[in-house]
């Protein structure tokens, strides 16, 4: 039991990790090729903090855990609305731009109704269920980078800044000027090992996080959508955390929110679409509720509730207030009480 926990703990550190290498790597090749900043934000950053739910739950689904892999996507949700952003927003409230939420917004609550009627009318998700969330995160995709390259200037804009800014901090801790050649092939070389390393780390997290998760619920008979929910859903969002933690000490509250509200669409068209498309699942059905399943009465309708209380203020008055972190936090420490007792 006690290695099993080592393991479990093992594998967080090294999705966090991986994680923070692969989103270090991909951002240094994407500024190389002068991809603007606001696209690798809203994609390779979020992508590369939702890998660590992405390997999880499809590992987990092709193993035969369909309660993981659905619990990890709903609970990564609930964990970086209610604790994540909810811990920012209650410690420095900030304003938002409603022109730049409306998009992964609406794409998220398009994506949720599916996902909703889905869990409702049939009790299982199909792999046409799974295919059609990973359109949707197709489409994101593309208009994403339709909008982004509409914007007159970005690039050039942006390369001359990319340039100066490395160059400069090879400057201070050298001594000596760097070529623009050198800088590219070393800076090149170091992006493309923290990208296969940081995938590697994921990987490898993600198995040692669902095995030894999926041994500890079985032994202090936890059902293992409980364990999913809670702790597997607060490792592999630790990644987010800390993009939290960084953009809050720089005074970037509304690039946190972003960045988490973006994660939260790719759990539910990459992550769960990923893990249907691989291995369709029943909705796990561990607990009851008034004689209705606990997941469709508690989980889903936590992960609309929070959802729907974070973004429709922000979207209204375009400030996040820290009521709304309060609350959410409130909402989050009840969710978990009741998970474990019920």
């Amino acid at each position: 039991m006690l290695a099993a926990v080592f393991l479990f703990i093992v594998g967080l550190v090294l999705l966090i990790k991986g994680g923070d290498w692969f989103v270090d790597g991909a951002t240094g090749i994407a500024q190389r090729f002068h991809v603007p900043e606001l696209l690798i934000g809203a994609t390779v950053v979020s992508i590369g903090t939702t890998l660590p739910e992405v390997m999880v739950s499809a590992t987990s689904a092709v193993g035969g855990h369909g309660e993981i892999a659905y619990g990890n996507a709903i609970g990564s949700v609930i964990c970086n609305t209610a604790l994540i952003a909810a811990l920012t927003i209650a410690i420095r409230p900030s304003k938002v731009e409603r022109k730049t939420l409306r998009a992964p917004v609406a794409f998220f609550f398009a994506a949720a109704v599916f996902y909703v009627l889905t869990a409702y009318s049939a009790g299982r998700f199909s792999r046409l269920s799974g295919l059609l969330l990973l359109l949707i995160f197709f489409v994101y995709m593309v208009s994403t980078v339709m909008q982004i390259g509409k914007m007159p200037g970005q690039k050039e804009m942006e390369e001359p800044l990319l340039q100066a800014a490395s160059l400069s901090s090879r400057e201070e801790a050298s001594g000596a000027p760097i070529s623009e050649e050198e800088e590219k092939s070393g800076s090149m070389g170091k992006d493309l090992l923290l990208l296969v390393a940081g995938s590697a780390f994921i990987a490898v997290g993600a198995r040692l996080l669902v095995d030894n998760g999926t041994y500890i619920a079985q032994a202090i008979g936890v059902p293992e959508s409980v364990i999913a929910l809670t702790f597997v859903a607060l490792g592999t969002s630790l990644p987010e955390l800390v993009t939290a933690i960084t953009s809050l000490a720089k005074g970037h509250g509304a690039l946190s929110l972003g960045n988490i509200i973006g994660a939260n669409l790719f759990n539910l068209v990459l992550v769960s679409g990923l893990s249907i498309t691989l291995a369709p699942f029943d909705i796990p059905q561990n607990a009851t509720i008034a004689g209705h399943n606990a997941s469709l009465v508690l989980d889903i309708p936590v992960m609309m509730f929070v959802m729907l209380f974070l973004t429709i203020p922000a979207l209204a008055r375009e400030k996040l207030t820290r009521f709304q972190g309060i609350v959410l936090l409130l909402v989050y420490g009840a969710f978990c009480v009741i998970q474990f007792t019920i």
